[in-house]
């Protein structure tokens, strides 16, 4: 689905071309916009002094020496402002310049897991991590090797899917505006609109020699985070597709459905998860892992804050987990703290490798700032950002069998480990 998080790229191979032909433009504007943003804080004096708790509005600049609020700023911001109302050809308005102050801002501090929200893009975001939204139904992550938006996953029956939209594809263009270099944030608040309205997709697919132009219909999507299923030999195959508010629930019922089910072993499947909500995952672990650290985080003066499962609903069956490098996150939490109390066997390919932490901090007008606040550390303390986990099995997933006859050779290799094969 159309979500907030920063995700690995594949190698995409013949994107080159598209990379040359759109990226250097794009990577060119959104810098000179960075750094004219970056310096213009607000026409409307509306500055941000605080960024703990609810952030709050004040009409005159921080005087302290390191404030970039001086008056040669608000010179330019002003000469700015006036050149565009006299010379600028398209049409635009002031809301639309002032949000772009906020997000240069941001985009000013080079880590692209930091944003600004307008008060439409903060609802969204609320109803994305509920679990229901407006959109195409499709889970989209940011591609390194493009900058664009890789579609890791297409939900069954969702508008994605009808209009053809197939895992693998990247979003190079939204209603014909190129998203190359852009945040996933804003990436992800273009896809998204009110229900009933299309959205034209222009979509590279490896092999094509074309962009593919798809319309896709938004619709209302609820988001089904937990798929559940038994398999031979009472192997339980759980999938968690991301961690959003009501995914602690679903696998709840997931689980409980496979203990009924007379479950001997697990398969967790967190391949392609993204991560999400820190509060969900901690919650899940609890449900697995004995009593004891699942994670901590450590912010820039060293404060640390520790996660802990009581060891109530410890899970004692043998268990494998599926990761690769699109298990970001979330689901890095997840699969390290597993490994770290070795309760798993951690089979795949080695994970994305975001150990850091952000948080959304509100404005009082409804728009809001996610920052980069910490680092996150597995139970044995270690850092995986820019790392990742080891798998205690690589084994690479063999895309050709799975295209011929729907073989998944990691799936069947966690069987042989649990001993389901017969």
């Amino acid at each position: 689905m159309e979500k907030e998080y920063e995700n690995e790229s594949k190698t995409i191979g013949s994107a080159e071309y598209f990379r040359e032909m759109e990226l250097r433009e794009t990577k060119s504007k959104a810098y000179i916009g960075g750094v004219l943003c970056g310096l213009c804080i607000s026409c409307a004096a509306l500055i941000i002094f605080s960024i703990f708790g609810d952030i709050k509005f004040t009409s005159k600049a921080d005087s302290s020496k390191d404030s970039i609020i001086t008056k040669d700023v608000e010179s330019k911001v002003e000469l700015i402002q006036n050149s565009i109302a006299k010379y600028y050809l398209n049409d635009y308005d002031n809301e639309m310049l002032e949000n772009g102050i906020y997000k240069g801002i941001l985009e000013s501090l080079g880590d692209p897991y930091s944003t600004y929200y307008s008060r439409e893009e903060m609802q969204k975001v609320a109803e994305s991590t509920e679990g229901v939204y407006y959109g195409i139904g499709a889970y989209v992550a940011l591609d390194k090797e493009t900058e664009g938006g890789r579609i890791t996953k297409v939900m069954n029956g969702s508008p994605a899917e009808e209009a053809g939209v197939l895992d693998g594809d990247v979003i190079v263009k939204v209603d014909g505006e190129n998203v190359l270099g852009l945040s996933l944030s804003d990436i992800v608040s273009k896809i998204k609109g009110p229900e009933n309205t299309q959205v034209l997709l222009s979509l590279y697919r490896e092999g094509e020699s074309d962009y593919i132009e798809l319309s896709v219909t938004r619709r209302q999507i609820e988001s089904p985070t937990v798929v559940y299923e038994m398999l031979d030999g009472h192997i339980a195959y759980i999938q968690i597709t991301e961690f959003d508010s009501v995914t602690t629930d679903q696998f709840k019922t997931a689980l409980e459905q496979a203990k009924a089910d007379q479950m001997e072993s697990l398969i967790l499947d967190l391949r392609d998860n993204p991560g999400g909500n820190l509060t969900d995952v901690v919650a899940i672990a609890g449900e697995i892992l004995p009593k004891g650290l699942v994670v901590y985080t450590e912010d820039k003066n060293g404060k640390r804050q520790e996660y802990r499962s009581d060891g109530k609903n410890e899970l004692d069956v043998p268990m494998v987990v599926l990761v690769n490098g699109y298990s970001a996150s979330a689901s890095e939490i997840l699969a390290g703290s597993i490994k770290d109390y070795n309760k798993g066997t951690i089979l795949g390919t080695t994970t994305y490798g975001k150990g850091i932490v952000q948080r959304i901090y509100s404005v009082s007008d409804g728009s809001a700032i996610k920052l980069t606040v910490s680092h996150y550390y597995t139970p044995n303390g270690n850092d995986i950002h820019g790392v990742g986990i080891e798998p205690d099995e690589t084994l690479e997933f063999d895309t050709e069998a799975y295209q011929q006859d729907g073989t998944d050779n990691q799936l069947e290799r966690a069987k042989e480990i649990l001993g389901g094969r017969e």
